[in-house]
């Protein structure tokens, strides 16, 4: 019976956790609406999974070599920082809620902020823009706007 309704419980936060964000879903980059910094790496597919009361995100995609990247994130989207697997640019990741329908994100890398942005989810759910900024291995501020269609 404790099986049964731990279960139970652990499927219900995993539904509340998958309702509760437009962010939840997998994501496919639109090269023509995004812009990119010369040289930046780019997230090609971006999906967000209910992992009990957390949320996974799995980012795969292009470094700035043409080389593919997939790196992990596991955490709740509460201003908290929680670790970055398969990244050799970042450790931790934290998302903060800035209304229903934007999150704002900070990437570090040994406790210091390497890039930081805005995620928004359109009104209509079909779309999100990503806006980040950071500054590149050689100390130049770089921007990208990246642009996502909901599959």
């Amino acid at each position: 019976m404790k099986t049964l309704v731990l279960t139970l419980t652990m499927l219900c936060l995993a539904a509340i956790v998958c309702l509760a964000s437009p962010q939840m879903g997998t994501w496919k980059l639109n090269e023509a609406k995004s812009k990119f910094a010369p040289g930046a790496p780019k997230n090609q597919t971006v999906v967000y999974t209910a992992a009990g009361d957390q949320v996974k995100v799995t980012v795969d995609g292009t470094d700035a070599q043409g080389k593919s990247t997939h790196n992990e994130w596991t955490g709740k989207f509460d201003g908290k920082d929680y670790p970055v697997t398969g990244d050799p640019t970042s450790d931790t990741r934290s998302y903060t809620p800035a209304g229903e329908s934007k999150l704002e994100l900070t990437v570090k890398k040994d406790g210091k902020v390497t890039v930081s942005g805005t995620i928004v989810v359109s009104a209509d759910g079909k779309s999100r823009t990503v806006i980040t900024s950071g500054t590149d291995d050689k100390g130049a501020k770089i921007v990208n706007t990246a642009v996502y269609d909901k599959q």
